[in-house]
């Protein structure tokens, strides 16, 4: 998982989107514009989750508004932090737009410096929670919870002995990457020598517990002659 924040900028108005774009590059932050929200909205729906949306409220086709409640629905277990920015700057437009689930708001025209300074500290907040959360990785209906040991479908716990939690988390963790069963070994086995058709074994029975179809993997897959590598493809993905 990358650890460089990402955030999705929903700003219709490229000079206001390419000096954000700007400002937050000098910081090292990663950043995606959208010219609308429509747009923004697929990428979510692939699985690619930003730290942060900033999001324009007056926008062409959807507004922003009506994406916040779009998010809501789609999304609203695990909702995306949003900062508003826009010049409308009623009462009613700010408490309207922090109901329908965005975290701050800030209108326009504002100061660089202090937009940066309000991200940031969206930022420093959610690694705060996040050292309070147990460290996951999710791919598919699946969640493999890192300080547990538990592997979950759709929040039901399944079944793993401690050698095949260790198989599926060390494949898990070099997701895209084709692993000799030698390494698989050395790594969970902690021996360099030894039977390492130990591999073949657990394999087959994490593809039992996790696949749709076992002689048909979409996450284990078999690299012939070079080992196994865990597909990254239904792995929750950043910007």
């Amino acid at each position: 998982m990358a650890t460089t924040p990402c955030i999705y900028i929903i700003e219709d108005e490229e000079s206001i989107s390419k000096l954000i774009q700007l400002y937050l590059t000098k910081e090292q932050i990663e950043s995606k514009p959208f010219l609308n929200a429509e747009a923004a909205l697929q990428e979510l729906k692939e699985g690619h989750k930003p730290n942060l949306i900033i999001l324009d409220l007056n926008l062409p086709g959807m507004s922003g508004f009506e994406f916040l409640e779009e998010l809501q629905k789609q999304f609203s277990k695990d909702m995306p932090s949003v900062m508003i920015l826009s010049a409308r700057d009623t009462d009613e437009d700010i408490i309207k737009g922090l109901g329908y689930g965005a975290d701050d708001f800030v209108t326009k025209p504002f100061s660089p410096g202090v937009l940066i300074a309000r991200i940031k500290a969206n930022l420093r907040r959610q690694s705060f929670f996040l050292e309070k959360m147990e460290a996951t990785i999710n791919f598919g209906p699946y969640s493999l919870l890192l300080g547990s040991c538990v592997l979950k479908k759709n929040g039901q716990k399944i079944s793993l002995s401690t050698k095949e939690y260790e198989v599926l988390e060390f494949l898990v963790k070099n997701a895209g990457q084709v692993i000799a069963p030698e390494k698989i070994y050395q790594n969970v086995w902690k021996v360099e020598y030894g039977d390492i058709t130990a591999v073949a074994v657990y394999i087959q029975r994490l593809r039992k517990k996790i696949e749709d179809n076992p002689l048909d993997c979409k996450y284990i897959k078999t690299d012939f002659g070079n080992g196994y590598i865990f597909s990254d493809e239904y792995m929750t993905k950043n910007c």
